[in-house]
């Protein structure tokens, strides 16, 4: 007689805790796309109520706004994403362009020469504010506003007591002149509409920080140190070197912003830029960036600076008080924050394999 053998049963499946996702929600889980529905919605309601924003030079207006934020905002989105924070931001684009006119007005020298010692001036700012916080521990948060006040002391003070007043000279005769301004603030015509070149610039340094964060090493250092410094610098990141150059990165953008603010007006008030390092933060969390760090892209920080680029010239056009724009901020920051914390935890859910 025969006997049928039996195949035992296979042992179940265990269990998992990962959670599937539909592709909705992995859509939703990307940092820019709260941005792109809520310029898409803004752009749409704006131009119902505010007629003048229907032309194309009216547009390009506000890419220009956006693009002055913009450039700024590309670094801080950059350094958010790192886990730091920099609020000198808005007035080294003010002590750029004053260490540039200044110097060369008062020693008579090439715009070009004062523009590079405006550079390595900047740069070492923004080396001093990430030793600075990698050195001791301090919050950037203290560690930038203490460097915010000694700037916007020093660009006051400075400037007051080589000018006689809180203004730069007009530059717009002195040797370099014609270069720098062909570089930082030209135009030009498409048909009829005129295209700041800083548009340009700004779409460049878009792409390369989109770029950078999402193709390279570096980028990937970038979430890592922002997601977590100590894991990362047990595997091997080098936590303080990516700290730094976040912040030089700032300081640096911050200068071009400063070199285009110079050239585009010939003279520069010592009290500018004070207030912008709110807008660059809030262009970057509006955009998607988690202001704990570790998430975020370029992406949503470009769409980020241009809602607030269309809101601050739309206000005007639909011929409303301009005084609504701050309350607009408000009201955007504190949604985009309880946006971006739910589009995180889509992003931290896990598809079954």
């Amino acid at each position: 007689m025969s006997q049928t053998t039996k195949t035992p049963p296979s042992a179940p499946a265990e269990a998992s805790n990962r959670v599937t996702l539909g592709w909705s929600n992995r859509l939703l889980a990307r940092p820019e796309v709260g941005a792109l529905v809520a310029a898409i919605v803004i752009f749409i309601f704006f131009l119902i109520v505010a007629p003048a924003f229907r032309s194309p030079a009216s547009f390009f207006t506000v890419l220009y706004q956006s693009s002055t934020i913009g450039i700024v905002a590309v670094a801080v989105g950059m350094l958010m994403i790192g886990g730091e924070f920099d609020l000198s931001a808005g007035v080294i684009v003010t002590t750029a362009g004053l260490v540039n006119a200044m110097f060369c007005y008062q020693l008579g020298i090439n715009l070009v020469v004062g523009a590079v010692l405006s550079l390595v001036f900047c740069l070492v700012i923004g080396f001093l504010n990430g030793y600075l916080v990698v050195r001791t521990g301090i919050p950037s948060f203290l560690i930038t506003l203490g460097t915010f006040f000694v700037l916007q002391g020093a660009n006051l003070g400075v400037t007051k007591l080589v000018t006689g007043s809180v203004s730069t000279p007009n530059i717009n005769q002195m040797d370099g002149y014609k270069t720098l301004d062909a570089i930082f603030a030209s135009s030009f015509k498409i048909g009829t509409v005129t295209v700041e070149i800083t548009v340009l610039w700004w779409f460049l340094f878009v792409a390369l920080s989109a770029f950078v964060l999402q193709r390279t090493k570096i980028g990937n250092w970038i979430y890592a140190v922002g997601g977590n410094a100590d894991s990362a610098r047990a595997v091997g990141v080098p936590v303080k070197a990516v700290k730094i150059g976040l912040f030089m990165t700032v300081s640096f953008l911050g200068w071009f912003v400063g070199m285009h603010t110079l050239y585009k007006f010939d003279t520069l008030q010592a009290g500018n830029g004070i207030g912008n390092e709110f807008l660059y933060i809030i262009a970057a969390v509006v955009g998607g960036t988690l202001l704990t760090g570790g998430f975020g892209n370029a992406i949503g920080v470009a769409i980020g600076a241009f809602i607030f680029g269309m809101t601050s010239l739309c206000i005007v056009y639909a011929g409303w008080d301009p005084n609504w724009f701050r309350a607009f901020l408000g009201v955007m920051l504190l949604l985009a924050v309880m946006v971006n914390l739910y589009v995180k935890k889509l992003s931290t859910a896990r598809k079954v394999g």
